[in-house]
């Protein structure tokens, strides 16, 4: 192409986004003047502090900020309502009934069903949150209810879920049963698990979220099944 010829270029801009009418005239009168000899006795222009008060007198700058105040508000109320109901805690519940309305209205339940004499419930109650170290899954997943219950307490429930091999950990989203763990099958029928494995495994039934961080998952194990010679039986 020749440096004779005249290129012919149309740019296209685009749609200016929407600005309050009332918001971009205020913002006009901040315009600094054009000419250093404008009329000194030219009284259009104002100072910043007068500008903001009259943004502070908007109606439609107080409605939204007032909106949002009542949002923040009716998210607290609801973070204290959750922590009264110990949520971040792992608590036992000796109720059976109590157990049943915990699991069927909770968004997100995970219960442990245990026995005091058998050891491997005692190692899934360190994982689950004994509350000595913050690596451990119920202080971290604040939404989701993580409570345990001893089988004694809770015949029915036992009977009825057809509970037969301890540790079982029942996950219930929306009050809905999605999935059980039974023993230490999911955690490959190893008592030295990783506390990362069982959260994951836990996230793929939907009760908890994991934090978005990089790097791989943890294996869950979840294709080792069978029952370890170490889970114990319960009997009924």
């Amino acid at each position: 192409m020749s440096n004779d010829q005249e290129l012919d270029f149309q740019f296209v801009r685009p749609d200016a986004p929407s600005v309050d009418p009332q918001v971009s005239s205020l913002a006009s009168r901040l315009e600094p003047s054009t000419s250093k000899n404008q009329d000194d006795d030219d009284k259009s222009d104002i100072s910043d502090s007068e500008l903001f008060d009259e943004l502070e007198n908007d109606d439609a700058l107080r409605g939204l900020r007032e909106r949002r105040m009542e949002e923040l508000k009716n998210e607290m109320a609801k973070v204290r309502d959750m922590r009264e109901s110990e949520h971040g805690r792992y608590t036992e519940i000796t109720d059976e009934k109590q157990v049943i309305q915990t699991s069927a209205n909770e968004p997100r339940c995970v219960i442990h069903f245990y026995h005091r004499d058998f050891q491997r419930c005692k190692i899934m109650d360190k994982h689950l949150g004994s509350l000595l170290d913050w690596k451990e899954i119920a202080p971290k997943y604040f939404s989701t209810r993580f409570i345990r219950v001893f089988v004694e307490n809770v015949p029915w429930l036992v009977e009825k879920l057809a509970i037969k091999v301890l540790p079982c950990v029942v996950c219930f989203v929306g009050g809905v049963l999605k999935e059980r763990l039974i023993g230490f099958e999911e955690m490959g029928n190893n008592d030295s698990f990783s506390t990362a494995s069982l959260e994951f495994r836990l996230a793929q039934t939907g009760v908890i979220t994991l934090p978005k961080t990089p790097g791989s998952a943890p294996s869950s194990g979840r294709n080792i099944r069978g029952k370890a010679e170490d889970d114990d039986e319960l009997d009924i």
